[in-house]
């Protein structure tokens, strides 16, 4: 009867341990793309414990397209999503609160075969481009203002540009339609490790163009409100972010644990897709990203106008997360 009774209490123990744990713990639901890259580090986070570790629940809330990911986070059905600063800048113009924390610094490149005899962007004309993320892609202005700049060539005008679907426009450039394909960073990767070169990315564009260093494309987007009702859910996520990335820039036995998500199909896409994924962890404060980001808000102002950045000429105030404004 007392080992019964001791089995109960040690039952009875455990039990009021997990209650008081779930209460402890916020659930920070985070809206992502299906088979997006992001997976891999949200992955890697609840396989460490990284977010029991700093006080929260993380719950993956997959969604087919970028578009119903955005929907999910202003119908709140979701706190968090990846997305990109100038989407909040457009929305805090029109009054959202949306605000952006620095993700990744990973950004498209463009890319031409090895043995192509283009060597900059001015051998590029009258050439056959392929271009993601369409004619208002940011790197695709950068990219087109440089050649402008430096070599005097519209790229646009002067050679035949086909916009596509990202896997589509990787396939046309290993099949040799294409002669060169700006692609996102992922794709770019994989046809690196296929043989094929960078001409150049949309971060050394970017600092060509007048940043002093890499700008992280995406980052955590959340609503101020939310930040102020659950200031430790967002610390805490954070903190989960910052460790999650220390362990995967350091660990390549994480990356054998993520070898299934990333659906590499050799040793080196595998390897490729992880150095790049590396290369791109913010390594600035938030100070230094904010700064630079203002500087290629007002190029991509004057190169793209309202269509690309909507109706403010300058980065809209709060669209980089200040902590200190919430006290966590």
């Amino acid at each position: 009867m007392r080992i019964l009774r001791a089995a109960f209490a040690a039952v009875l123990v455990l039990a009021t341990f997990h209650v008081a744990h779930a209460q402890e713990n916020e659930t920070v639901r985070v809206g992502v793309l299906k088979y997006g890259t992001v997976n891999w580090e949200l992955d890697a986070m609840q396989r460490a414990g990284m977010d029991e570790k700093f006080g929260i629940d993380l719950e993956v809330v997959p969604f087919a397209g970028e578009n119903a990911s955005t929907v999910a986070l202003q119908a709140e059905s979701v706190d968090m999503i990846v997305s990109d600063w100038l989407w909040v800048s457009r929305q805090r113009a029109d009054g959202a609160d949306y605000t952006f924390v620095p993700y990744s610094t990973s950004v498209g490149s463009l890319m031409i075969p090895g043995d192509s005899d283009v060597q900059n962007l001015g051998d590029l004309k009258g050439k056959t481009i392929g271009v993601a993320g369409g004619p208002l892609d940011k790197n695709w202005l950068l990219i087109q203002a440089l050649a402008e700049k430096e070599y005097g060539v519209d790229l646009s005008a002067e050679n035949e540009i086909a916009f596509g679907a990202p896997p589509l426009l990787a396939e046309k450039a290993r099949s040799g339609e294409l002669d060169a394909v700006l692609n996102f960073w992922h794709y770019a990767a994989r046809l690196e490790a296929e043989g094929f070169r960078t001409l150049i990315s949309g971060t050394e564009a970017a600092m060509e163009m007048g940043t002093s260093g890499p700008v992280a494309a995406i980052g955590w987007v959340f609503r101020d409100s939310f930040a102020e009702e659950h200031p430790e859910a967002v610390n805490g996520f954070l903190k989960a972010d910052q460790a999650t990335k220390e362990l995967l820039a350091s660990s390549d036995e994480a990356w054998q644990e993520l070898k299934p998500l990333m659906k590499a199909d050799s040793e080196e896409a595998f390897e490729t897709l992880r150095d790049r994924y590396r290369e791109g962890i913010p390594s600035r404060s938030g100070a230094e990203e904010a700064a630079d980001t203002e500087k290629l808000y007002e190029v991509l102002a004057e190169i793209g106008g309202e269509k690309l950045v909507g109706p403010s000429p300058t980065l809209v105030e709060g669209t980089y997360f200040d902590d200190t404004k919430n006290g966590s």
